[in-house]
């Protein structure tokens, strides 16, 4: 890997539709630390497609929360409910207001994988896109229902700053 490639030193010249803005005032070498950390933690680094390699964006992909029931979207899940769905007690549950066996469910059978688009702007902003989503442990093992649209909850800017740091080891 070239200089140029681990360490971008050309700021994004605005912040793209999508992403979060999670501190102001940043500085490169913020940007760089959390590349660097999320390179110690064998975190999978990549260019964006179509970014030059000195551009300051990367995604940084392999960061996996077990037990993330939590950041589960129960109110995009009841909508998805209310059209059909196959019978599972944990959704029967959930249907008449309890989540927690739901819950139990995914965080004995699911993880949170958790990738993060990161950039550093012209304006000195450091920014974000997240892109959560549950993934089975072992494939098959639960007994949800297959296309059970598992969606993450929209989360702070403080708790995916948080995450972004706990995933690049910094935290």
């Amino acid at each position: 890997m070239t200089a140029s490639a681990e360490r971008p030193t050309r700021p994004m010249i605005s912040r793209p539709g999508g992403y979060v803005e999670l501190a102001r005032y940043s500085s490169l070498s913020r940007f760089w630390a959390l590349l660097a950390g999320a390179a110690r933690m064998d975190r999978h680094i990549s260019t964006v497609r179509g970014d030059a390699p000195d551009v300051c964006r990367r995604r940084i992909g392999g960061y996996t929360l077990p037990n993330a029931s939590i950041f589960l979207d129960t109110s995009r899940l009841l909508k998805e409910l209310e059209d059909g769905f196959e019978p599972h007690p944990a959704l029967v549950e959930l249907l008449s207001g309890d989540p927690f066996p739901l819950r139990t469910e995914l965080n004995a059978h699911f993880e949170l994988r958790a990738d993060f688009v990161i950039a550093f702007t012209s304006r000195r902003d450091l920014i974000a896109r997240p892109e959560f989503r549950f993934t089975p442990i072992v494939q098959g093992l639960s007994s949800l229902p297959e296309g059970l649209p598992l969606d993450a909850r929209r989360l702070g800017r403080d708790e995916l700053h948080l995450l972004l740091q706990r995933a690049c080891g910094v935290a």
